[in-house]
């Protein structure tokens, strides 16, 4: 897995993949249209942001590549990427427990807050890409 040249683009299997974790300078696009939602994505080296037709979608410190990103009824599956451990927080449905699963593994139950973030610390230093999925 590399970073998403061009920092966003759409995948052929209807995924989104966005972000470069290894820009030294922020970077962002906006307007990017996806499944007939609007996107907009910063990122850089200490920081991936992605917005949904305004409303928060993901975030990472330090910043992350993220590929083959997709949202259903029941939660979200992505690739992960990044030169170091992340703190992610995505944005879910409101005061709803999710199950949490690193590479296939599950780290626990989680509830998101009042504002649906829920928030999970991934081991990304010499991981490689690692798969998240987060269901309800």
């Amino acid at each position: 897995m590399a970073v998403v040249e061009g920092l966003i683009r759409s995948e052929a299997d209807g995924t989104l993949s966005f972000g470069n974790h290894m820009l030294k300078d922020k970077a962002k696009k906006e307007d990017f249209e996806h499944n007939g939602d609007l996107y907009k994505v910063k990122t850089y080296a200490t920081m991936t942001k992605l917005e949904k037709n305004g409303m928060f979608a993901y975030e990472s410190v330090p910043g992350t590549s993220v590929n083959h990103f997709e949202e259903s009824q029941d939660g979200v599956d992505f690739l992960v990427e990044g030169a170091e451990d992340a703190q992610l927080t995505i944005g879910l449905q409101d005061e709803t427990e999710y199950e949490v699963f690193v590479n296939g593994e599950s780290v626990g139950k989680m509830n998101t807050n009042l504002g649906g973030k829920l928030n999970v610390s991934v081991e990304l230093a010499g991981a490689g890409e690692v798969k998240v999925s987060v269901r309800k």
